[in-house]
This record gives structure tokens, C-alpha cells and sequence, in this order.
């Protein structure tokens, strides 16, 4: 697997499949046995800082926390600089999922991902991924108060997508990266596990699989640091046309996550 192809998989958010399976598995939808394996997807997952515990333990320990919450308290957020949408009052968990961009935000409770690379002794690099737990004050706010519906989100996504088409159909990202392709490629294979659980209605996932691809492809363009057939005022072009994109994937994603389950 080339760099690029690893990175691919490394900007997903994984904070929308923790979402979107403990919401399911809330609703009575998917076993609890199978949840933490959907949401890991062959990583290693820890927890820290969970209600009861005393050191980090594996995530299928741990998602009994969520065991009193109901699916629609259970919320994904994707705040960036300037967007903070559906993250409580300032605080320490604010601060660290806008770093993040991405958390989980279930009532009294507030979880990060955190991305720990590790070098074994033979030289191999590896990750694990740490989810963080932190209190959050009862009365936060909920996320699907500021975000919109998936129909809305859906809407957003097309518009910003034509608008976007023409700057896009300029950008070769083989000229500053070639081996951005093979990312590309894997990216589309049907085989990306770019799918929600059940109990999402049509919608939410045909907006879930599209903005996810265009999410990660995007991170990734964002990544590429352009050749030297692209000067700074192109890249400046290149990001004013793509950051509206940008926005409208990140709020679609969240819509389809937060969407109502139904059986």
C-alpha cells in the first residue's frame, strides 16, 4: 500500500462510525457483540477516561457507557475553525475536538479519537486509536439543533459540488502527487466500507457513501502540496473554490449519521 492509499483511509472519520453504530445498536437494530468490530474495522481501539474505569480499556468494554443514553442523544460533530456547530460551551472537550475535527457528543458525555503512531523495535510503524472520554455539562447543547436535515445537507452538497465542478476539472493531482491516484482508486472500490448499519433510511445513506468519498478525497487534495506548475495564486484559487465543498461535505456526513433511525 502506497503512502497516499494508507492516507485514505487514515482521514475518515471515524468518529461517524462510532456514531452510527452504538445509535443502531441503541435503537435495537445491530447486537452489541458486534459493534466495537464495526466501529474498529481491524484497528486497535482503546478507551481512556471512561465512567468506571481506572486505566484505558478496549472499546468493547467500554460502550456499555452509552448503554443509558437513546439513539438521538448520541451525536456526531464535525466542527472546524470558525464552524463550531453542535459543540457545548467552551471547554476542554471543545477545544481538543476542534483540534480533532471530528467527536461524539452523547448527552453527559463527550469522546475524541486520538491517533497514536507507534515504532516497533524491528523499525515498523504502526497506529492505535485512543478515545477519550469527557464529562460534558447536562444542559449542552444537541448537535441536530444547528445542523440541517439530511434532505437539506443533500441539497447543500449538490449545489456546492456544481459550484465547485469547474475548479475541480482543473485540478490534476497527479502533477503535484502521483501517487494520489492509487488513494483515489481505493477510494472508489465498492469495497470501502463506506456504508451505515441499519435503520438509516435511503437518504442518509446514498449521503453518507457520497460525502464520505468526496470528504476523504478532499483531505487528501487538501494534503497534496502543490508542483511546480502550480504556483501560490493557483493553490489560493485551488482552496477558496474547494473550502465551500469543503464545509457542505463535512455537514452532510454529519446530517447522515444524525439522521432518525427507524426499524
Amino acid at each position: 500500500m502506497s503512502p497516499a492509499t494508507g492516507a485514505a483511509t487514515l482521514v475518515a472519520r471515524r468518529s461517524s462510525r462510532f456514531v452510527a453504530w452504538v445509535r443502531a445498536w441503541r435503537a435495537g437494530l445491530v447486537p452489541y457483540d458486534e459493534i466495537a468490530e464495526e466501529i474498529a474495522r481491524g484497528e486497535e481501539h482503546l478507551v481512556a477516561d471512561a465512567p468506571g474505569t481506572w486505566t484505558d480499556v478496549p472499546l468493547r468494554n467500554a460502550l456499555a457507557a452509552f448503554s443509558k443514553h437513546s439513539p438521538d442523544e448520541i451525536r456526531l460533530v464535525l466542527p472546524a475553525p470558525g464552524d463550531p456547530r453542535g459543540l457545548p460551551g467552551p471547554g476542554p472537550f471543545a477545544s481538543a475536538a476542534l483540534l480533532a475535527g471530528e467527536a461524539v457528543v452523547a448527552r453527559d458525555l463527550g469522546v475524541i479519537p486520538e491517533v497514536r503512531t507507534h515504532t516497533s523495535g524491528s523499525g515498523v510503524t504502526f497506529e492505535t486509536l485512543l478515545w477519550r472520554v469527557y464529562p460534558l455539562p447536562t444542559n449542552a447543547p444537541a448537535a441536530s439543533l444547528v445542523n440541517p436535515g439530511a434532505a437539506e445537507a443533500e441539497a447543500e452538497l449538490s449545489t456546492a459540488l456544481a459550484e465547485a465542478t469547474a475548479a475541480l476539472t482543473r485540478l490534476d493531482v497527479a502533477q503535484w502527487r502521483p501517487e494520489l491516484a492509487g488513494a483515489l482508486a481505493a477510494l472508489r472500490r465498492p469495497d470501502n466500507g463506506i456504508d451505515l448499519p441499519p435503520g438509516f433510511d435511503p437518504r442518509s445513506r446514498r449521503l453518507f457513501a457520497r460525502a464520505s468519498v468526496l470528504d476523504q478525497v478532499l483531505a487528501l487534495a487538501e494534503h497534496a502540496a502543490p508542483g511546480g506548475s502550480v504556483n501560490g495564486h493557483e493553490a489560493q484559487q485551488r482552496d477558496a473554490a474547494l473550502r465551500p465543498l469543503t464545509a457542505a461535505c463535512r455537514r452532510a456526513v454529519v446530517a447522515a449519521c444524525n439522521a432518525p433511525l427507524s426499524a
